[in-house]
């Protein structure tokens, strides 16, 4: 996925640039790979969830004892890290993306962070994958083509067991979806599928206006 052309221009800060600046003096030192998968999201411009959002998916996942974990959409792997580091030993995540290149590029990386056992990448429709999955997983987690959000609504029931967790990336859209001139397919996308899990009575659902908005079901 990449941002619209013009996005920072036509956008809002969800969080103040100063309290995330602030936010971001505060964390610790990342470890080495981690660091240098921000850094090539840096000089590619390459979207990733960041170190504040990475931090978030390690706490939920260990308050929920994770073990398995199935991200649609991982990109080069970076929230793959930070979920395998909160998995125990025998735990699994599984990666997937449409780009070999980005699937290689994981693997490399989890391998070099001491993870690889934890992981499994696939390379393919996030979707696709997710339905040919029985599960249940302990958490499933989204950050595919915006407009697509709304597939993964009906992959959920079957696949997440209770007390499991549904995390969906870019859930504020950098405000457009609060705008009502922006209609284009990838903002409808980001509208209708936080419609679906607000109004799903087993799910209790909320949303985190950190970075560009994180939202977190629980099942019931």
């Amino acid at each position: 996925m990449r941002y619209p052309c013009g996005f920072y221009n036509t956008g809002m800060a969800i969080v103040d640039p100063g309290i995330e600046d602030y936010l971001r003096r505060m964390l610790p030192a990342r470890e080495p790979v981690a660091r240098e998968m921000e850094e090539l999201a840096d000089r590619r411009d390459f979207p990733i969830i960041g170190p504040l959002v990475g931090r978030v998916l390690f706490l939920l996942a260990q308050s929920i004892a994770a073990r398995t974990v199935f991200e649609c959409g991982s990109g080069y792997g970076y929230s793959a890290l930070w979920f395998a580091r909160a998995l125990p030993d025998g735990g699994r995540v599984i990666l997937t993306d449409s780009d070999g290149g980005n699937c290689a590029a994981a693997r490399d990386y989890l391998a070099r962070a001491g993870l690889e056992s934890r992981a499994d990448v696939r390379e393919g429709d996030g979707l696709a994958l997710l339905e040919a999955e029985s599960g249940p997983f302990d958490i499933i987690f989204c950050d595919i083509d915006k407009k697509d959000y709304p597939g993964i609504y009906p992959l959920l029931g079957p696949r997440l067991r209770r007390g499991g967790l549904f995390i969906c990336d870019n859930m504020l859209w950098f405000g457009r979806v609060a705008r009502q001139d922006q209609q284009d397919d990838d903002t409808c996308g980001v509208r209708e599928l936080t419609r679906l899990l607000y109004d799903d009575p087993s799910l209790h659902t909320t949303i985190l206006p950190l970075r560009d908005g994180v939202s977190v079901s629980l099942r019931l």
